[in-house]
């Protein structure tokens, strides 16, 4: 029997802290290298020369997505949001003042085929524009003005089934270093054993030399306790001067260790040092969890020891009208919005994401599926004009594939080993499409009802390759982390399995599979399965709940997304829990009801029909006497609703077999109550909406009203109410924003799926009654004004203070 038992000690970088990137590069003194960039839209060959004038250029600083700016138009391709890509250049003169012996540059992620140049020299070219990476500057720079200038390809802009975003979208990093320095990604951590009363642990660390020394060079490692208490250390010589990498390891051994789980995700520190005769010369600082990861073929999966379900969700890298830039604090809400409603576990769809991304999982407790790729060898279906609609285009990252997808996967196992969260590694997701592009001849078996398939093609690739590009995969991840499972997403689970594919990895994903899960079962009975890509329907999580072998799922998707769209007008596939702006849904709400242990009540309603919706708005305005039918997702034994306090729906028990509770009542206005009781009819939870009058004023709050000020991020609420305050979920009044003081605004979100009018301007449509604006300090000290109008409805303000 396959019983796969990882125990793991994981690092993360610190949560806020002033230089996270020293945690992240394992080495050097790391400082933002965001400001002070010039850019244009054009491709000209000349701009690596340190000569060249690129006084007319636009100054901008980063992270930068020049797709996001461009002109939706239906001209251009679906698949990515109709939104445009291009060959952009991005230039930055700069002094190096420091004394460092060596400088390096780290980018975070570039999207995508850039070439940097430093003053006229190749430094390298990166074609993955989801992998960071870094390199040596010391070379080529010298005194005075030195430019780096930066070649961004992404002409091929249909590369991708979704929004991908065009430019150098995340941080840039500039590192400081002495000549011998810790490696790039150069510190690793892995727990021999891990009891209640005692946790081992390996300490593993890379020294880079540039030069051979006899100097006494020691390792040491420290950790400390959530309080800041030191709870282990160790010390030891470095057994090699010459000149190249040396690997030490240290073992820690720590009493009585704090767990890292789900509800409590403790958080050591841990402190790196190289020291040379003596004085520290390099180190990191990072902190630490401690957790175990069980995965059994019949009884599914265990963290530290607890058999649970993994409740994931699917999430792309993009915030609506805030393109591939997301600062951190939307994702702080995104995810702990996902939390609320009782997701678990998040699925990076379908590539690493920005580092921030994955700190804030180790601190909120959310567990994490990172994924290399969507595309091997071969291109898939891009869809141009309209999700599976018309004739497909074949762009994509193929052609880079075999030059650098070992790299690439072993980069982002380097890169992500060290938090926590992550407890499953995906070498690829859905490259095992049948007929996308890989056939056999299994998909003409006369037991196989695939019709959508189109059977077995002979001139397509053979899919026996599949199952050779997985066993390489997978040996670059257990060649540099062996503590989680490795994983792929499987979309052919009927043509994989006459493949080596899924004895390749530890762990099996199926997607949009579950009628496989029993057969498959049985049919091989080591094997682990679970939903690696799942729709939100009830009989998919059953296929989860009600069977012990099949461990967890992960819905397709958290959010609302750009690309994938359909026809013009669609910005993007609005399958999400969440919408663009991160607010839970009629469908999210029905997956708390599913998946939250808070009591959990809500009501929708639509006009009468002989079907029971999971999408219900939580609407009460029709005509006078218009018969309504009230659906009401809850986790509560029974339920009842009530009209301005008086019975119109009596106690009903939760239904099974659909997941809702409904009454059909005939409309009248007022406030809508929908109480969730006991089995005793106590309350246990409540949800209450109210008919509202026409739109009459604006209403404004934030999540924040003191900012830092360096570019941090609030979200302001706008509401459409009427004379009564109550919110008019059918306002979509249009509302302009100014803003006096130090900051900017990044973004008007709507989350109409429709909406496509520009993604950068003041104005914007509200959407059921709200709108979302996002407010980023500029990096002065003062206060905020940040005012709302609409005609003809009264406008509304709010002030924030931004403090040094």
């Amino acid at each position: 029997m396959k019983n796969v038992l990882f125990v793991a000690i994981i690092s993360v970088m610190a949560f806020f802290t002033a230089v996270p990137a020293r945690a992240q590069v394992s080495f050097g003194d790391a400082s933002k290298f965001n400001d002070g960039w010039l850019f244009r839209l054009q491709d000209d060959s000349t701009a690596v020369g340190t000569g060249y004038n690129d006084s007319e250029w636009r100054k901008l600083s980063l992270p930068h997505d020049w797709s996001v700016e461009g002109q939706l138009s239906p001209s251009l391709a679906s698949c990515t949001g109709y939104l445009p890509g291009g060959i952009g250049w991005y230039r930055k003169h700069f002094n190096i003042t420091d004394k460092a012996a060596r400088h390096y540059i780290y980018f975070e992620g570039v999207y995508n085929r850039s070439e940097v140049y430093l003053n006229g020299h190749l430094l390298g070219k990166r074609p993955n524009g989801y992998i960071s990476f870094l390199y040596d500057m010391t070379p080529y720079l010298k005194e005075g003005d030195n430019v780096l200038s930066v070649r961004v390809d992404h002409s091929r802009y249909a590369d991708s089934r979704w929004y991908t975003g065009s430019g150098i979208y995340r941080d840039v990093w500039l590192v400081s270093a002495p000549e011998i320095h810790f490696a790039q990604w150069g510190i690793g951590w892995h727990a021999t054993t891990l009891t209640d009363r005692q946790a081992t642990v390996a300490v593993d660390m890379e020294v880079e030399k540039h030069r051979t020394t006899g100097d006494k060079l020691e390792v040491s490692a420290t950790l400390y306790d959530a309080d800041g208490k030191q709870v282990a250390a160790r010390r030891s010589r470095v057994s090699d001067g010459k000149e190249g990498i040396t690997k030490e390891t240290l073992t820690l051994k720590v009493a009585n260790p704090n767990r890292w789980n789900l509800d409590d995700p403790y958080l050591y520190t841990l402190e790196t040092e190289l020291l040379c005769n003596g004085k520290r010369i390099d180190g990191s600082k990072t902190n630490v969890g401690l957790r175990t990861l069980d995965f059994d073929p019949n009884k599914g999966f265990a963290l530290n020891g607890n058999r649970m379900k993994v409740k994931g969700v699917c999430l792309h890298h993009d915030a609506g009208v805030l393109g591939a830039v997301v600062p951190t604090e939307v994702w702080q809400r995104r995810l702990s919005n996902l939390k609320e409603i009782g997701v678990n576990a998040i699925r990076m769809s379908h590539n690493p994401q920005t580092p921030a991304v994955y700190d804030l999982c180790d601190r909120l407790g959310l567990l994490v599926m990172d994924e290399a790729s969507d595309e091997w060898e071969f291109p898939k279906r891009k869809w141009i004009e309209g999700w599976n609609k018309g004739e497909p285009g074949y762009d994509g990252t193929y052609d880079f594939f075999e030059e650098w997808i070992e790299r690439d996967v072993t980069d982002m196992v380097r890169r992500d080993r060290n938090h926590p969260s992550v407890f499953l590694w995906s070498i690829g997701n859905e490259v095992d499409y049948p007929n996308d592009p890989y056939s056999h001849p299994v998909l003409d078996g006369s037991t196989i009802n695939q019709p959508m398939f189109g059977g077995y093609k002979p001139d397509a690739p053979d899919a026996m390759r599949i199952g050779v590009i997985a066993q390489r995969l997978a040996a670059r991840v257990r060649a540099v982390d062996t503590s989680r499972p490795v994983t792929g997403a499987l979309a052919g689970v009927i043509m994989s399995n006459q493949t080596a594919y899924p004895d390749a990895i530890d762990v099996v994903g199926y997607n949009y599979t579950e009628d496989r899960y029993d057969e498959d079962h049985a049919t091989y009975p080591d094997r682990v399965i679970y939903g690696s890509e799942n729709g939100s329907g009830l009989d998919a999580w059953y296929a989860v709940k009600n069977k012990e072998f099949i461990f967890g799922q992960f819905i397709w998707t958290g959010t609302d997304y750009l690309g994938e769209s359909g026809a013009w007008p669609s910005r993007g596939l609005n399958t999400g829990l969440l919408n663009f702006g991160s607010f839970p849904k009629p469908r999210g709400h029905f997956r708390a009801s599913l998946w939250s242990e808070k009591p959990v009540t809500y009501i929708g309603t639509y006009p009468k029909r002989e079907y029971l919706s999971p999408d219900a708005p939580d609407i009460w305005n029709y005509d006078p006497g218009q018969e309504i039918r009230v659906v009401c997702y809850t986790n509560a034994p029974q339920a009842r609703l009530l009209l301005d306090g008086k019975v119109v729906g009596d106690i009903k028990p939760y239904d099974e077999k659909t997941g809702i509770i409904h009454w059909d009542i005939p409309y009248r206005a007022g406030e809508l109550r929908a109480e969730g009781c006991d089995k005793e009819g106590n309350v246990l939870s409540s949800y209450v909406i109210r008919s509202s009058g026409r739109p009459y004023a604006l209403r404004v709050s934030a999540d924040r009203t003191t900012l830092s000020h360096d570019r941090a991020t609030a979200h302001l609420f706008i509401e459409v109410v009427d004379e009564n305050g109550t919110i008019v979920k059918l306002g979509d009044n249009e509302i302009t924003c100014e803003i006096e003081g130090p900051a900017r605004l990044l973004g008007l979100e709507g989350s109409s799926n429709t909406d496509m009018t520009d993604y950068t301007d003041n104005r914007h449509r509200a959407y059921q009654g709200h709108l979302l604006a996002y407010i980023q300090t500029t990096g002065e000290k003062g206060q905020v004004r940040v005012k709302f109008t609409s005609p003809l409805l009264q406008g509304t303000e709010i002030n924030l203070n931004v403090e040094l």
